[in-house]
């Protein structure tokens, strides 16, 4: 019996970083907050990134909400590219497949040292002080973070996580387009590190990221 084809559009946008492109579908790809896989074997729980991990040229995979920011290595040109992903990534919805098995995503996150299965589930940065451990004042830090931050990087393909505040550092993750971008540094000094030091006066000293 042939399988019933959904409606479903995928558009292509350019993000504020040059090695990333955003690809955004008109329908719900992962119901948790997001899930980033940097290479084949992390990526065992998403047949959609599986699947676009088989292209030499992909870095890494982000995948929030109703998009995938994904990160390319330079031996090709995004205009080479794009129409491809585009296309794939269309029809592999549009046949009703499944972008991430949530389920076993929960699963490598409880059993990470056991299983073979290493995606990056919530909480599995080293880093990351666990919610039931936070004070006020990280409380504080990722509400301020949710509300005027997140959307911002959202749209522009990446993600923003907090991880810790230790002396009135703040540690957080970049994910997505976000990560490695020329203007991730730019923009932690310039704009967040501001907005929490005038809103928090007197308790915040430098915003940090691990990975920037």
């Amino acid at each position: 019996m042939e399988t019933q084809k959904v409606p479903v559009s995928v558009y292509a946008e350019m993000t504020p970083n040059p090695g990333v492109l955003k690809f955004v579908a008109n329908k719900r790809l992962i119901e948790v907050d997001s899930v980033e896989f940097k290479n084949i074997e992390e990526a065992q729980v998403s047949p959609l990134a599986t699947r676009l991990f088989h292209f030499p040229f992909i870095k890494e995979i982000f995948i929030s909400g109703n998009y995938l920011a994904i990160s390319k290595f330079d031996i090709v040109e995004w205009e080479e590219v794009t129409m491809e992903l585009r296309e794939l990534i269309r029809d592999f919805l549009a046949e009703g497949n499944t972008a991430v098995h949530e389920h076993l995503l929960q699963a490598s996150s409880e059993e990470e040292e056991s299983s073979e299965v290493s995606a990056q589930a919530p909480q599995a940065h080293p880093e990351e002080t666990p919610k039931e451990k936070w004070d006020a004042i990280d409380e504080k830090i990722a509400s301020l973070l949710d509300e005027y931050v997140k959307p911002a990087v959202e749209s522009d393909g990446g993600n923003i996580k907090f991880l810790s505040h230790n002396e009135g550092v703040v540690s957080v993750l970049l994910q997505g387009a976000c990560s490695g971008c020329p203007s991730s540094t730019a923009t932690l000094k310039g704009g967040i590190e501001n907005m929490l030091q005038q809103m928090m006066p007197g308790q915040i000293k430098a915003v940090v990221a691990v990975n920037g």
